[in-house]
């Protein structure tokens, strides 16, 4: 007579129990050809799990991981929620200060950093008094062997923290986004219910595990469902192709810059034969995916691509269209089941459908807070409420749009210009790849509209040709005045266009 299964705890570490129980052969993970099934993950991150215990972790210790997209990182990632304690993904390109600061804000027990090029890590770990231990993956999964599984996992609730995302910093030192075992597991069925997910999936793995968006939506919904996910550790768009097409890669997850470059490479002469027709659907999330990019993509690889928002605080997601409603291109489609969405002015009073606002959030995905920080939680909190600090509208079929951030809004001559409509224009020329607009100080204007853009390869298109197509399209205080070819737009770990890192070039050099 079979046992009777155990209770679900109703924590993310019972997702994984829940899925080797079920589908004990089944790759969990996939990486460079190898496979990890899910017993084997499992039982890798039980050990791991005992290993913590033996280095003396407690229960709500936070652990740091700092490790690129590696199966190792999943073995760590369960091994330490069942071990207690609580997970601090860190992006392996921080340089020490960096770390240095996460650490400390952290007050992380323990730093699992990568063997290669792990210079920064242990300066960081050093002058944060941070105990160091290096992953090289044989030494690691020997050691790792030396421990017997544990017997249990550590008895944790669904209230209680599970991870620590800092955020990018954008206005100063990066913030710890608390969310618990309940604020993820609601996310994580949510994305699995909108993606329609099952063991038969392959959910492509580009997006880095350490941000909210590839560890919840791809590592967490994997596991949920007993699907597999295939790890890409450095996105290109060829390397995407190569993957899809050998592991029959059936969801896609990504952000704008993914999709525009998968676009323009299956566009290109030079692209060779692919064969990618197990693509079922797609979820962009990051930032507003351009309309001619939606467009394009949906026609040339035959998937339907959900764009999504919600930000790290939201676990990550809030707000999602649908496979079984009408989608309009350029909305982020309605709030996910137990999340309301408001659009509000600066007093907090919800706007008309069709005027701007602030996306405000509320519901089991609305982190606990910011950690150790009651001022800012209070700040970003406020009766229930997650203030966002995005721009967006609400259309009378309940639709959301994100418009911009606050802080990305122009104000030129007093008049309100949003970045992303005049980017949406700029994209709809043949000759742009990529185009992010700002605002430049201007002694008259307060602020002038500018643009950087980058062309296609082997495309051509002067500065004044591209003022000259926004302009025939635009209100005249709308239109960027300053526009530049650029090389490149810096990136951040995500793929997302960082404006604030832009720097317009000297007018006098050109």
């Amino acid at each position: 007579m079979q046992p009777e299964p155990a209770p679900d705890p109703g924590t993310v570490p019972a997702l994984l129990a829940r899925a080797a129980a079920a589908y004990p052969g089944r790759p969990a993970l996939r990486f460079d050809g190898d496979e990890l099934t899910f017993a084997e993950l499992d039982d890798l991150s039980s050990r791991a799990a005992a290993r913590l215990r033996a280095l003396g972790t407690a229960p709500g210790d936070r652990v740091a991981v700092l490790l690129p997209n590696t199966p190792l990182f999943a073995v760590l990632y369960y091994g330490i929620l069942r071990a207690g304690a609580i997970v601090v993904p860190m992006n392996p390109l921080l340089k020490a200060g960096e770390i240095e600061h996460c650490l400390n804000d952290a007050g992380a027990a323990l730093l699992f950093a990568w063997h290669q090029d792990g210079d920064e890590a242990a300066e960081g770990a050093r002058r944060a008094g941070t105990p160091r231990i290096v992953v090289e993956p044989e030494a690691f999964l020997a050691t790792l062997r030396t421990h017997l599984p544990s017997a249990h996992d550590e008895p944790r609730s669904p209230a209680d923290s599970a991870v620590v995302l800092y955020t990018s910093g954008t206005t100063g030192k990066p913030k710890g986004a608390e969310l618990t075992h309940h604020n993820l597991r609601r996310n994580i069925d949510e994305g699995a219910r909108v993606l329609r997910l099952g063991p038969a999936d392959v959910i492509f793995g580009g997006l880095p595990l350490f941000h909210s968006f590839g560890q919840v939506m791809g590592l967490n919904c994997a596991v949920s469902v007993g699907a597999c996910l295939t790890l890409l550790a450095r996105f290109t768009p060829a390397a995407a192709f190569s993957v899809i097409q050998r592991d029959r890669v059936t969801v896609l997850l990504g952000v704008p810059t993914m999709y525009t470059l998968m676009l323009r490479l299956a566009e290109s002469p030079e692209s060779g034969p692919y064969d990618l027709s197990t693509l079922r659907v797609g979820l962009c999330g990051g930032s507003p995916l351009p309309v001619e990019v939606l467009h394009g993509f949906e026609k040339v690889f035959g998937c339907a691509v959900l764009e999504g928002y919600g930000l790290s605080e939201s676990s990550p997601l809030a707000c999602v269209n649908r496979l079984d409603r009408e989608r309009v291109a350029g909305t982020v489609g309605i709030p996910v089941d137990g999340v309301e969405m408001r659009v509000v002015d600066r007093e907090g009073g919800e706007v008309p459908d069709g005027e701007v606002g602030e996306i405000v959030i509320r519901g089991h995905n609305v982190m606990r807070g910011y950690w150790r920080r009651p001022r800012e939680t209070a700040e970003t909190v406020r009766n229930g409420w997650l203030h966002t600090g995005d721009l967006g509208t609400r259309d009378a079929r309940g639709d959301f749009r994100i418009v911009d951030r606050i802080k990305d809004l122009v104000i030129r001559g007093g008049y309100n210009v949003y970045p992303r409509e005049v980017e949406e224009v700029l994209y709809a020329h043949p000759a742009v790849a990529e185009a992010a607009v700002l605002g430049v100080p201007h002694p008259v204007h307060g602020q002038e509209v500018a643009a950087a853009v980058v062309l296609r390869d082997g495309a051509s298109a002067t500065p004044d040709e591209l003022l000259g197509f926004v302009r025939e399209r635009v209100a005249p205080f709308k239109y960027p005045r300053i526009v530049w070819i650029a090389d490149f737009l810096p990136k951040g770990p995500t793929g997302k266009i960082l404006k604030r890192e832009i720097v317009r070039p000297d007018p006098a050099t050109g």
